[in-house]
């Protein structure tokens, strides 16, 4: 009989968590293991490949920033009803609403998620900083806690974590969705109504403070300056034509022809090998940046600020940068250059499929999952 596992996160919008979830769920054998997904929120536009690989999604029909009894009380029916092994929770509002089920349901085994590092610390994040630390305090009960960096671990510890156990999985990215495509770049970037033949330096989050983008723009301008044939691309959720705050910001930086904003994008695939270099420069938060993975898989060289596990990941294979300084980033671009993108492109996809292949990530959940079933862990 397949082992079953309920997997309770926030919602299925697109992100690191998400996508590391639908990752791991459709890639599982469906043979041994039985899954079904529940979102607090309503689901978003990642549920599909769920739906489309046969898996459930229900959601609770909570609405963001409104707590509600009576989507905790449709959790437990639904926990009654399916009678999961093991309960997985993903981010910090499904780990409380799920310890909370779990008091009520007693599943065999609470399994929490770590999936970032101190997120306390920016001006935005203070209506969390109550939940993270009520998590501290309760974070004994699930019999473990999933980390995927080591520096999240590190950062919740600070906190006052103090779980039974840690368990680190590192993300892992399918390495033949994510591939080079050299060969294409020409024709990708005309698509994207790029210049085939510039240099071009690439940013893929979202618009939010974490991120930075700010210090991006400020490195880009300094670029043009000794680089005048470069365009750099803005892609994610809030980069696009519409968002007046940054093309005014675009605009007094004289970015505007430079920069071409591409939005939310569903086919990432084909918007990585686009890119001579990949850019993050989050200042906190960033646990296991997927998009380095994801950028490295496909042959793309990376400059990060040193986030998260950003310099792990990364390693000889790109350059690492201080965060919040435009001339250290800028500074990172030319000495990758200098290294040679091509060189570092190759190396990089040699580490991410050596060491974050989106199959390595699925038999160390398919051991931990298997070891929880044996009669012994009873």
């Amino acid at each position: 009989m397949p082992i079953r596992i309920c997997h309770l996160i926030t919602d299925l919008d697109t992100g690191g968590a998400e996508r590391t979830l639908v990752n791991l769920v459709t890639a599982l054998d469906q043979t041994k293991f039985s899954c079904d997904v529940v979102t607090l929120l309503k689901p978003g536009s990642m549920a599909r490949p769920l739906i489309e690989a046969d898996i459930p999604v229900t959601s609770l029909g909570m609405l963001r920033g409104q707590a509600s009894v009576g989507a905790l009380l449709t959790l437990v029916r639904h926990l009654h009803a399916t009678k999961p092994l093991i309960l997985q929770t993903w981010l910090y509002h499904a780990d409380l609403i799920g310890m909370v089920a779990a008091f009520i349901c007693r599943p065999k085994f609470l399994l929490w998620n770590v999936r970032c590092t101190d997120m306390t610390q920016g001006e935005s994040e203070k209506p969390i900083r109550w939940l993270v630390r009520t998590l501290a305090l309760l974070s004994r009960r699930p019999h473990a806690i999933i980390v995927n960096s080591h520096q999240g671990k590190q950062d919740h510890v600070g906190i006052g974590y103090h779980p039974r156990r840690w368990i680190n999985i590192p993300n892992g990215v399918d390495v033949e969705r994510f591939s080079p495509r050299y060969a294409e770049r020409g024709t990708m970037r005309r698509r994207l109504g790029l210049d085939p033949n510039t240099l071009t330096i690439g940013l893929v989050a979202r618009d939010h403070a974490m991120k930075d983008v700010d210090t991006f723009l400020c490195a880009a301008s300094l670029f043009c300056k000794s680089h005048h044939q470069v365009q750099f691309v803005l892609c994610g959720d809030g980069f696009s034509a519409d968002n007046a705050t940054l093309n005014t910001r675009i605009a007094s930086l004289d970015l505007k022809h430079h920069v071409f904003l591409l939005g939310r994008r569903q086919d990432m695939e084909l918007i990585y090998p686009a890119f001579d270099i990949l850019t993050l420069c989050s200042i906190y938060g960033e646990g296991f940046p997927n998009v380095l993975c994801e950028a490295m898989a496909c042959g793309v060289p990376c400059v990060a600020t040193d986030v998260g596990d950003s310099a792990r990941i990364i390693a000889d294979c790109g350059v690492i940068v201080p965060m919040r300084t435009p001339e250290a980033l800028a500074e990172g671009w030319r000495t990758l250059l200098e290294r040679g993108p091509g060189r570092l492109g190759r190396c990089a996809r040699a580490r991410v499929t050596e060491r974050y292949d989106l199959d390595r990530m699925r038999e160390q959940y398919q051991a931990l999952y298997e070891s929880l079933a044996e009669p012994r862990s009873a």
